[in-house]
């Protein structure tokens, strides 16, 4: 029977705790998971709760620190000097497995040694609403070569993956090191390329692997401040991988000019939405276009900055209201609608 550790770092989520192991513990048929809960000196009663698990169940270890080291090192802490299964999962206290969905990807793992993690879709749910029906039956499997996949991530600019869904080969996490300190948003998306950049990618179809759970204080939700964190972050993650993974990957150059381009792309399109919207009060469009010719000098050449002109021309006060007359905004709608279907599907 394939072992699987699993890490749960917490800050002040003691009250998510019970549910969060139980997802863990009593819903994974034919895996053996130990769970390590690191409590990174919460402030309340969360170490408590912890150790409460952890004297129910022996399968649970608890470590508390005595001074905050924050999230990266937390993990660091759980994923390299803990784990010793032979798959790795990271699960935040507030999350949750869906039934099974360590039992569908370690059966992916097992079957496809060159396989270095796999991810399914995650449902999204927000705080303080009941968790949806998740969907459990399996309707195959699929593997993609690693550098196949981590070429799409640089022409979407696009992690798609949240993190709780995914289940990893130790070996291999040991092999690529921890989370990099100086990418706290966006430490995720550069992990799994990392790891892709070093061995192919497993992906569950047809099921629901894990909950996420919304804050109002999630980084997604810091609607302006945090688009502008989001992108600098991305593009430093895109630019670790890059530095840090060159020998392994084909077209360094390449790859380097579609992430930088796309994300310029994506930067003026959030200005252009926010005319559409009619926020350009609060969207920092100057912000937005200085970042998109940092990534791409030319930018004033792109379809997203003429449309961008155009909207200027026509003026804050009306845009919203012409919007639907505008063949940008209805093909920028399109686009939008037609990826977000993509990556729900598909999970790529």
């Amino acid at each position: 029977m394939s072992t699987v550790s699993v890490v749960i770092p917490c800050y002040k989520y003691g009250h998510y705790l019970a549910d969060c192991v139980s997802s863990v513990l009593d819903e994974q048929p034919g895996v053996d998971v130990r769970v390590l809960i690191i409590d990174d000196c919460s402030p309340d009663d969360s170490a408590d709760a912890a150790h409460r698990l952890a004297a129910a169940d022996p399968r649970i270890e608890v470590r508390v620190h005595e001074v905050n080291k924050g999230h990266i090192a937390t993990y660091n802490e759980g994923l390299l000097e803990w784990a010793d299964g032979d798959y790795t999962v990271l699960l935040s206290a507030d999350d949750r497995l869906t039934p099974g969905a360590l039992t569908r990807a370690v059966g992916l793992l097992d079957e496809h040694p060159e396989v270095g993690f796999v991810y399914g879709h995650p449902i999204h749910f927000q705080h303080g609403s009941p968790l949806p029906p998740a969907r459990t039956a399996l309707r195959g499997t699929t593997v993609f070569p690693g550098k196949w996949w981590l070429e799409r991530r640089f022409k979407e600019a696009h992690g798609c993956i949240t993190s709780p869904e995914v289940v990893v080969r130790t070996a291999l996490q040991q092999e690529v090191g921890g989370y990099d300190p100086e990418l706290p948003h966006a430490g995720d998306v550069e992990m799994w390329m990392r790891l892709a950049s070093r061995a192919d990618v497993g992906y569950v179809q047809g099921v629901d692997q894990a909950y996420y759970r919304k804050h109002g204080n999630n980084m997604s939700a810091t609607e302006f401040g945090g688009q502008m964190d989001d992108l600098r972050q991305n593009k430093a993650a895109y630019d670790a991988v890059l530095s840090g993974c060159a020998e392994h990957l084909d077209d360094r150059a390449k790859l380097a000019d579609t992430v930088n381009r796309k994300l310029a792309r994506i930067a003026l399109r959030r200005a252009v939405r926010a005319y559409d919207r009619g926020r350009t009060g609060v969207v920092p469009e100057a912000e937005l276009i200085a970042f998109a010719a940092e990534c791409w000098p030319g930018y004033r050449a792109l379809p997203e900055y003429q449309g961008l002109l155009l909207r200027r021309r026509i003026g804050a006060r009306l845009m919203p209201y012409l919007q639907p007359l505008v063949l940008t905004a209805v093909v920028g709608k399109v686009r939008e609608r037609l990826w977000w279907r993509s990556w729900r599907l598909r999970g790529i």
